[in-house]
């Protein structure tokens, strides 16, 4: 079933390729051009029995955002990439080198993993992916989390307990 998937996600990554390369270049020349740095933002994620990889993203933060602690947002990206979710459109080259499938559990990056639950690690022992119910049904995380003083302390407590429900469900049906 692992093979079927993956020639699936080969399958529908190609298509998809097909009618998104176009938007793909689009995008990658407006963030480009709208600010210094590069096209793609890369985060290290965890993925199947712990496996690290690095997550494609278009970049709609400024260069070093993550490391100097500002939520900068590039001119052009505020807002648009991200309500559409188009800042992840690269991770169909994700599911194309196998270090994703379409459909799986969002990949979190170490420092949420290691404080997961020990029933949480189920999660790792399928596939990361670039859609779940988890992330569709809180597709607007950013809304809850804004305003917290203790972010962190929110998700682990609340925010990923819910989203867990929803990865275990998929990990067991």
């Amino acid at each position: 079933s692992f093979v079927f998937k993956r020639i699936l996600d080969i399958f529908a990554s190609v298509i998809l390729l097909v009618f998104l390369i176009i938007p793909i270049a689009i995008i990658a020349i407006l963030v480009k051009t709208d600010s210094k740095g590069p096209v793609f933002y890369r985060q290290e994620r965890v993925t199947t029995y712990g496996k690290k990889f690095r997550i494609l993203k278009f970049r709609t933060m400024v260069t070093g955002a993550d490391r100097l602690g500002t939520s900068a947002t590039i001119k052009i990206m505020e807002g648009i990439l991200r309500k559409y979710r188009l800042d992840e459109l690269p991770q169909i080259f994700n599911v194309l080198s196998g270090s994703m499938s379409i459909v799986g559990t969002r990949p979190e990056v170490q420092h949420y993993v290691d404080m997961y639950e020990p029933e949480y690690l189920a999660t790792l022992l399928m596939p990361a992916g670039i859609t779940s119910l988890a992330s569709i049904m809180y597709k607007d995380e950013e809304k809850l989390l804004k305003g917290e003083i203790d972010v962190d302390r929110v998700y682990v407590e609340k925010i990923l307990p819910e989203k867990m429900k929803f990865n275990l469900s998929y990990v067991k049906n």
